[in-house]
């Protein structure tokens, strides 16, 4: 009896797609002992992206995949395949169809966080220098730069009054119930990051003191 033909899956975490039909040689990297079975496999669509209005379709779209529903896709055609996946177990596909680059408003963006870094930094080091006197060094970069002394509220204290609360929204990328952006917010980064320690360290501890199931 012939042994059964082998193909080997690998995706990476997170990948990006330029339509809305995602076949599967656009997120994997695929070999197969059978030639004829690979190039099926390849133009196999595995799923598709929904198709919305012109002003929508410009936000980056979504998906979250296990390999466990490729493999099951891949076996409804091929049920006698063997499928090793040597990449992630669960990954990312992001859709970019109608998602047009503007060079010249991402050169802009650029240079704009380029200077609000620079100056946040002189800003800190400022701050620092002076025990975390913000007071005073308002005070002092109000009559260097006017020439005239600073009467305790100024146009630099009001500034910092109206940025100060959108630059904690844009960081937070959340305002009241919706987010600014589709990316998760740090909160839910760092929620996660906690969840996998937790995991971790209670696996660990299981398997130290002989808890865990195992095979004999």
């Amino acid at each position: 009896m012939a042994a059964p033909d082998t193909l080997y899956l690998k995706i990476d975490q997170n990948v990006v797609v330029d339509s809305h039909q995602v076949h599967l040689q656009d997120i994997a990297s695929m070999e197969c002992t059978n030639e004829a079975v690979l190039r099926q496999l390849k133009q196999k669509k595995i799923y598709t992206f929904q198709q919305k209005d012109t002003q929508k379709q410009k936000k980056m779209r979504i998906q979250v995949f296990s390999v466990l529903s490729i493999i099951q896709q891949i076996h409804e055609d091929y049920p006698d395949l063997e499928v090793q996946n040597l990449g992630e177990s669960d990954f990312i596909v992001e859709c970019k169809e109608g998602v047009t680059e503007n060079k010249p408003l991402e050169i802009l963006k650029t240079v704009v966080l380029c200077v609000v870094i620079f100056f946040g930094a002189a800003f800190t080091i400022m701050t620092f220098n002076n025990d975390v006197g913000v007071g005073k060094v308002f005070t002092q970069l109000y009559e260097q730069v006017i020439g005239v002394e600073s009467d305790g509220v100024t146009e630099i204290e009001i500034f910092y009054a109206i940025g100060m609360p959108i630059g904690i929204t844009i960081f937070y990328n959340h305002v009241g119930k919706k987010k600014v952006t589709l990316d998760p917010t740090p909160i839910q980064v760092e929620m996660r990051k906690y969840e996998q320690d937790v995991d971790t360290t209670f696996i660990e501890n299981a398997s130290r003191e002989g808890n865990s199931i195992d095979v004999d």
